[in-house]
């Protein structure tokens, strides 16, 4: 049995999707993995942007694929999960990775503002200034389209499990949740917070109940620290990140993560490295976490 990186982290016929894969996270993702030589599916509502993705890549052995799909549709999804079978016959790597910012309260943290007079007024411009239906949306595309698009995806997962069984490989759910939904400070954003927080127990939920009912589908999460993303910025700077991060402490790497972190972390997850790990949520953070109020 070889150790070699090649040998325990080669995805060579392995096939992908990745939701939200044409920019920020999900494209860092989705170029690691093909660099390892899986063939990826990115998906999102906008061609456009998926299809520039693709033209660019010229890395690795193997392939980038736009496939349009809204994560928040079922209709779309099945179509999506349909199209996928259609050309492939299985799947063995699915990155829930489609999201975005909602809801915020940017006087939050400024004890300055006038907002921060009483627990009265405070509490009033909290609940004025945010709204049941952008709650919603936020929990539609944060958390609930991790339950919809996998378990539309999973028959299809399991079926590329059977297929490299002889080499010990299961196939695999990452999903992507963040630091924000580990950590016990709003960050100016309960909802966002929140949503990625139930996107944490949605993880442990499916990895478990697959797991009970013999599906062979790992299910895991990995919490992202400070990236740069259409939710931050295309690049940041070593003095922007604590502005990012709001923490109560600094991050202890002074610096925000790297794609080779963000792949590297992903190409594990996907490979025969990772297939020994399930229901585990992988905090890379720079040490944010470990210097800041946090759950568990």
């Amino acid at each position: 049995m070889s150790l070699s990186a090649k040998a325990i982290y080669d995805l060579t016929g392995l096939v992908a999707v990745v939701t939200g894969g044409g920019t920020g996270i999900g494209l860092m993702i989705s170029y690691g993995l093909a660099a390892n030589g899986a063939k990826v599916y990115i998906t999102g509502r906008r061609l456009e942007v998926l299809q520039k993705a693709a033209d660019v890549w010229d890395r690795g052995t193997g392939a980038i694929i736009p496939l349009q799909m809204d994560a928040t549709n079922k209709t779309s999804i099945r179509a999506a999960r349909d199209h996928i079978e259609q050309k492939e016959g299985r799947l063995h790597i699915l990155v829930n990775n489609a999201g975005q910012v909602g809801p915020t309260s940017p006087f939050l943290n400024d004890l300055s503002a006038p907002e921060h007079q009483s627990a009265e007024t405070l509490g009033r411009a909290l609940f004025d200034n945010e709204s049941f239906e952008g709650w919603a949306d936020l929990y539609t595309i944060n958390t609930f389209s991790i339950f919809f698009v996998s378990t539309a995806f999973v028959g299809l997962l399991a079926k590329g499990t059977k297929e490299k069984e002889a080499s010990g490989y299961t196939s695999s759910i990452i999903n992507t949740t963040s630091i924000s939904g580990v950590i016990k400070v709003a960050q100016n954003h309960f909802c966002y917070n929140s949503a990625k927080g139930a996107a944490s127990h949605l993880t442990k939920l499916l990895s478990t109940e697959f797991a009970l009912k013999g599906i062979p589908v790992r299910v895991n999460a990995i919490a992202p620290g400070v990236y740069a993303s259409e939710m931050t910025f295309d690049t940041i700077t070593p003095e922007q990140v604590d502005k990012i991060g709001m923490g109560v402490h600094p991050v202890p790497a002074k610096r925000a993560g790297t794609a080779q972190e963000m792949a590297g972390t992903a190409v594990y997850l996907a490979s025969l490295a990772g297939c020994y790990t399930n229901g585990q949520e992988i905090v890379i953070d720079g040490g944010y976490v470990a210097v800041n109020p946090s759950i568990g």
